[in-house]
């Protein structure tokens, strides 16, 4: 049975799920959840994700939740297929640690602070809501701060694990690139090392695929 992905079509673990599944390769039926209409609490859902968030994924009755989770369940599972590479070999301690490194500084230094950056110019916005400036000032020098370092980083190496593209850097994506919407690209584009990264994963064909969001399903490849 093909892998059902349950999301919304622009939410940004959604789109951090669809992109490896292009990049892997996988065929997948896509489920439109409709979050203003709150399909993500209904009882049905909350049987599969007991927290009534997107995405879960179903794999021939296998359910999992959580976007890094489903993302590492499926660069394991096809190992061979479109992309490799997108998670180190499991044997290899020391290359897994630098991984799991690479990806506790995503949710850690760049998305925790990436979020209320983009909560507060973009998602309030929508909703008729006033920016809190403390708040988006104080997320903005924070992250500010948490890019220089990875401008060092990314001077002594092509991503941030190391050698090799890896998940981690594809998770920054989905609010990386709603950082420009806030109109806080300075934050990427004021560091060439960053920038040139950044760049080069915004033009893979997996993102080019789904970045302005999920809109149909891919049965086959």
């Amino acid at each position: 049975m093909v892998l059902k992905l349950y999301a919304a079509p622009l939410s940004t673990a959604s789109l951090r799920v669809a992109q490896i599944l292009h990049e892997k390769k996988v065929p997948f039926e896509f489920i439109s959840i409709d979050l203003a209409r709150k399909e993500n609490k209904e009882e049905e859902y909350l049987e599969k994700q007991p927290f009534g968030q997107v995405p879960y994924i179903d794999d021939d009755g296998f359910i999992l939740y959580e976007s890094r989770a489903i993302t590492r369940y499926l660069a394991l599972k096809y190992p061979e297929q479109g992309t490799q590479g997108l998670v180190p070999d499991i044997k290899d301690v020391k290359a897994w640690a630098l991984f799991e490194q690479a990806s506790s500084n995503e949710v850690a230094n760049f998305e925790s602070l990436a979020r209320v950056i983009v909560y507060e110019k973009v998602f309030k916005a929508r909703v008729g809501q006033e920016t809190d400036l403390k708040a988006y000032e104080n997320a903005h020098s924070q992250l500010s701060a948490k890019l220089d370092a990875y401008e060092k980083i990314l001077g002594k190496q092509p991503y941030l694990a190391g050698e090799t593209l890896t998940l981690a850097d594809l998770s920054h994506l989905p609010f990386g690139t709603r950082l420009y919407l806030a109109g806080a690209g300075d934050l990427i584009d004021s560091r060439p090392n960053v920038s040139k990264w950044f760049k080069a994963l915004k033009e893979r064909e997996s993102w080019k695929e789904i970045e302005k969001g999920i809109t149909a399903s891919r049965e086959e490849w």
